[in-house]
């Protein structure tokens, strides 16, 4: 008897009808799913160490038990329910260590030494023996595998660095997961083998961006702000033409960034072998947009280069006969980052990093031997910089990664232990793309500061002012700030727009789009917004106020006035702070230090040693590098590192379990978390016709969640979940599947007001 793997599928032919497919034979599977991972890890160094666990993955299903139940559900969408993993776990691991976590791991999720000590303690000697041999017989050669030694990387240190090991499990449990779905979703779709994209010429790439660029700039308007521009492109492309490692590059806003980091990752990708440029950047505005240059600069008519993944995006169809040959494409690639040019969040790239679930993790082997881009590096949350700087250091010194750091306001990393020199080990080098940017921004100031902090000024004061001017744009800390300005200055003019998160995805554009026309077209226009205008949105005012708030949102705020150098004279921000205004608690501290090392008669916001001095403090301050005896005051970051020091995978991504009294719940405040509240998805139906039908088929099962849940992200508000489960909320909210529920409330989409979600503002305070 042949021993299978999965059962036959139904598969189009070529007419357009269905055939049922042959049964996935186990021998075959664990063959390919091995000679994939070990290609997929070969980039680090671990190619023999990924075959070893690809061909034992699927052991545990030469069990007559398992082989008789596959019979049982073939034909059905049922699964066959018994546990599979645990045998290849036990069998692998004299050979491969811990790394059998991998194996134990490769369906429900990495988990912890203490999980795989109990899966041994849970052996069934007599049981294992006869499916091990029913396995050996199906696959001779993985006797000789278990034997073998010396399957990890002569260069992986084997005692030190326990957070370093941790992130080489990762790295080879997402090679093993990657290659697993890759061979059993060729199966089903009835393919010769795996869907894996061809090796890109990057050196043609750069010429292609390089190229459409110029063509850009030939419609461009000329002058200084453009030769600044110029200035720091050529910079990021001769750096490009040194060695792999850490990078960073310090420019003002408005100079081209996105083109310069762009232009950087090509050039170094194609000079020094790296298979793939993958940008993050810390809010979906950027991404959209960044997306959308780089699809310009990029695309080709017969196959995309640029893939953007995140909530909101949207890959065509679930079923790939209906989907488009782009849509396909993406949502393919967006499973394991099978593409030549990423452009992605940071929330996603760093909660995939530190995941533990197979289909967070199986793209971080992508990460290896690829251009890694952090785009507005500033915005990285502080309490979680310990394993993010952990992280990116192991990928840098292991597994051929090349960070660039790119921001306007550059963070003082070197202050923190994870990157500064110890007595154990030596700090981390970095390159600076431009060595000494201080006197590009001298040259580059195109707006200057006015502080207004004493006395306090009242809303109703602040609007008169704003109230007066033709074009301004204000920034305020909160929603319920946002709402209140906003409603003082509609009662003074007309013209007045909203910016918050109350309004989903799709109404954000649509009110970015209307003030840009509008202010290309030189017509009066205010905007009250919070801090999600603040980086990488191309608005500019001549005019700008911003409610107090901590140095690099200050300096992110100086970007969106004059940022073209359009104003006959310099822009203006107004830095205020009212007297009844709200603010995140963790701004307190920071607001502090902007006051001290800025200030109204301190440096300008854009001196590189006072902004160096101000992060230090900062930093000191959160006593980031300072882990307290009692663990109870320990920040998320610290116990993060606790737990992978243990490589206790489980822990990290949910947190550790908040008791020993046999509970599985855990604490999340101590997980790796990017986003630290709690919220509820909530969908608007206002505005879309095609929105009622998607959350039918949603709530029947009739459609995949995910693919569901992508089409729906344009549509969907955040709410705090304790507010969504405050009873009047609740009765606003249907249920539809899973935690989305249906808003049933007010919602103001009107072009002329669009203020979203008319809620409470304290559902929102936290959110921006």
């Amino acid at each position: 008897m042949v021993l299978g793997a999965h059962s036959a599928h139904q598969i189009p032919t070529a007419s357009g009808g269905l055939t049922t497919g042959p049964r996935h034979k186990l021998g075959t599977h664990c063959r390919s799913t091995a000679e994939w991972a070990a290609r997929f890890a070969a980039v680090f160094g671990a190619g023999e160490l990924a075959y070893a666990l690809g061909l034992f993955h699927d052991a545990g299903k030469a069990g007559r038990a398992w082989q008789q139940r596959l019979l049982v559900v073939e034909g059905t969408d049922n699964r066959v329910g018994l546990p599979h993993k645990e045998l290849g776990a036990r069998l692998i691991l004299p050979t491969a260590g811990l790394a059998a976590l991998a194996v134990l791991g490769h369906h429900g999720g990495l988990t912890s030494p203490q999980r795989l000590l109990a899966v041994l303690s849970e052996a069934d000697s007599v049981d294992d023996d006869e499916i091990a041999a029913r396995f050996y017989a199906e696959v001779p050669e993985a006797v000789g595998v278990r034997l073998r030694r010396g399957l990890f990387p002569q260069r992986w240190p084997r005692v030190a660095d326990k957070q370093g090991w941790e992130m080489r499990l990762r790295m080879v449990f997402s090679a093993l997961v990657d290659a697993d779905h890759l061979d059993t979703a060729a199966h089903r779709h009835g393919s010769v083998g795996p869907r894996v994209a061809a090796a890109v010429d990057m050196g043609a790439l750069a010429a292609r961006f390089e190229q459409r660029r110029a063509d850009l700039l030939a419609e461009s308007a000329t002058g200084e702000i453009a030769a600044l521009r110029e200035q720091v492109y050529q910079a990021a492309v001769a750096a490009a033409a040194t060695g792999p490692g850490l990078f960073r590059l310090a420019a003002p806003t408005g100079l081209g960034k996105t083109f310069a980091q762009g232009a950087f990752a090509l050039h170094h990708a194609a000079r020094w072998g790296k298979a793939r440029v993958i940008v993050a950047v810390p809010f979906i505005t950027i991404t959209e947009q960044n997306a959308a240059v780089y699809r310009t600069l990029l695309d080709d008519a017969e196959q995309p280069v640029v893939l953007e993944h995140h909530s909101s995006v949207r890959f065509d169809s679930d079923d790939d006969a209906q989907d488009s040959t782009d849509g396909r494409w993406a949502r393919l690639a967006s499973e394991n980052w099978d593409a030549p040019f990423v452009v992605t969040t940071t929330v996603q790239l760093f909660e995939s990093l530190f995941g533990r679930k197979p289909s967070q993790v199986r793209k971080v082997h992508r990460l290896a031997g690829a251009v890694v881009i952090l785009d507005e590096v500033q915005a990285l949350p502080p309490r979680l910089l310990l394993p993010i700087l952990s992280g990116l250091r192991t990928l840098v010194e292991d597994f051929g990664t090349t960070v660039l750091l790119t921001s306007a306001t550059q963070p003082e990393f070197q202050a923190l232990s994870e990157w500064r020199s110890s007595q154990d080990r030596e700090g981390v080098q970095i390159t600076e793309i431009i060595a000494d940017p201080q006197p590009l921004f001298v040259r580059a100031r195109r707006v200057r500061y006015e502080w207004r902090l004493d006395p306090q000024p009242t809303w109703e004061e602040i609007a008169d002012e704003i109230a007066a001017q033709p074009q301004a744009l204000v920034i305020v800390n909160s929603v319920a700030d946002a709402r209140d300005l906003y409603q003082l200055l509609a009662d003074r003019r007309e013209d007045v727009w909203h910016l918050s998160t109350r309004l989903c995805p799709q109404h954000r554009r649509l009110v970015l789009d209307t003030v840009t026309t509008r202010l290309r077209d030189g017509a009066p226009t205010v905007v009250v917004s919070t801090q999600l205008v603040e980086a990488g949105v191309d608005l500019s005012f001549p005019v700008v106020w911003r409610a107090l708030a901590p140095a690099d949102s200050l300096q992110q705020a100086g970007g969106r006035s004059n940022r073209h150098g359009e104003c006959a004279e310099s822009g203006l921000v107004v830095v205020f702070d009212p007297v009844d205004g709200c603010s995140p608690t963790d701004y307190r501290r920071p607001c502090d230090l902007t006051v001290k090392h800025f200030g109204p008669d301190g440096p300008p916001l854009d001196d590189q040693q006072a902004l160096a001095r101000y992060y230090r403090e900062l930093y000191s301050d959160l006593q980031l590098d300072h882990r307290p005896l009692d663990q109870t005051k320990w920040s998320a970051g610290q116990w993060v590192q606790h737990n992978r020091s243990n490589l206790d995978f489980h822990s990290v991504t949910d947190g550790p379990l908040l008791d020993s009294n046999g509970t599985t719940k855990r604490d999340p405040r101590k997980a790796f978390r990017m986003i630290e509240d709690d919220t509820a998805p909530v969908v608007i139906t206002e505005s879309s016709n095609n929105i009622e039908p998607l959350l039918a088929d949603l709530a029947a099962g009739t459609i995949r969640a995910g693919s569901a849940l992508r089409r729906l992200q344009p549509w969907i508000v955040q709410l705090r979940t304790n507010t969504a489960n405050r009873p009047d909320v609740a009765a606003l909210l249907t249920p539809v599947a899973g935690d989305l529920a249906r808003w049933d409330g007010v919602y103001d989409w009107d072009p002329a007001t669009c203020r979203g979600v008319g809620l409470d503002e304290g559902a929102f305070d936290s959110v921006f």
